[in-house]
């Protein structure tokens, strides 16, 4: 999965808070839609580590599947 329109790099609809040792909270748009936990919650560790804020981005979208499609507004 890619962002063709270049959403996740412009807007950066996602966000995350981390709780605890094991749990984060997924917010898009200022609104909770996931709570990571477990294989969820490693996958963002290990996106966080890289640094790189796209592919922090690209892990929520992937993990929350909230990601658009090109039809939806």
């Amino acid at each position: 999965m890619e962002d063709k329109r270049n959403i996740l790099r412009d807007e950066r609809p996602f966000s995350y808070y981390l709780v605890g040792s094991n749990r984060a909270y997924v917010y898009c748009r200022s609104r909770l839609v996931f709570t990571a936990a477990g294989s969820d919650y490693a996958k963002l560790r290990k996106a966080i580590s890289t640094d790189d804020e796209y592919q922090v981005q690209l892990a929520l979208a992937k993990m929350t599947g909230n990601f658009k499609r090109g039809n939806e507004r």
